[in-house]
């Protein structure tokens, strides 16, 4: 079992991501709510459990771990954390049809994973009171799961957002969407980056990547959403969030 690690200002940002991902969510529901479709349903889902994941991190770092708080964490963020986003882009960047298979065939995957994580028994020598980990579930092979889900995320977040950025900077008269779109696939990459550095046991760094990612990707929701002024010519009004 870890001894206690003091508490630095990095231990703070999940709460601020927390607002953040609370603030946003709340910005895709009223969108959803006045043009309800599935791409959206979806992108304001995976913030909402963004935003449960880094509030779980806030909990655990400033208040002490649980066996509960780390497989709730672990379920919200490190397999809920992209998978919900990534459906979005599904549904938003191709057919209907495709979509459903896609989602018939990922989501029960998810639902398992899940599962999986909260009947896991625990290696209680990897418990830290202070920083989460998955290294604590006793079924090691439950962790095995997560790359798959996370490279479906990669593919239909990362991916789409790339592709879509690519596209728009060769048509003309849609630079904001390109730059929104490159914004949003950036955003999505630097929370990848600090799980692999948390994995190594830098878990401040999977922090900073959580909030500076989020903050890229809503600027590029809102960049890809922005409307020029009378009389200026832009491209179809598509992004990989709509």
């Amino acid at each position: 079992m870890s001894q206690e690690s003091p508490v630095l200002w990095v231990h703070y940002v999940p709460i601020l991501t927390t607002l953040v991902s609370a603030t946003f969510s709340a910005s895709l529901f009223a969108k959803y709510r006045r043009r309800p479709s599935a791409h959206l349903g979806w992108w304001a889902v995976g913030v909402a459990f963004y935003g449960l994941g880094t509030l779980i991190e806030a909990a655990i770092t400033l208040s002490g771990n649980t066996v509960f708080l780390t497989k709730a964490w672990y379920v919200a963020g490190a397999i809920l954390g992209g998978y919900p986003l990534a459906q979005g882009s599904l549904y938003l960047s191709y057919s209907r049809r495709i979509a459903h298979r896609a989602t018939a065939i990922s989501l029960p995957f998810v639902i398992v994973a899940s599962v999986l994580v909260v009947l896991s028994p625990v290696d209680m020598t990897r418990f830290d009171l202070h920083r989460p980990s998955g290294a604590l579930l006793g079924w090691h092979w439950v962790r095995l799961m997560t790359p798959f889900i996370n490279t479906y995320a990669v593919f239909f977040l990362i991916g789409g957002a790339a592709v879509s950025a690519w596209r728009f900077w060769l048509r003309a008269g849609t630079a904001n969407r390109a730059a929104g779109n490159s914004l949003i696939a950036l955003g999505a990459f630097l929370p990848g980056i600090g799980g692999a550095m948390a994995k190594a046991g830098v878990v401040e760094a999977l922090y900073i990547g959580e909030f500076v990612g989020l903050v890229l990707i809503w600027i590029g929701e809102r960049t890809c959403a922005w409307r020029p002024a009378p009389g200026v010519i832009v491209g179809e009004p598509e992004s990989v969030v709509g």
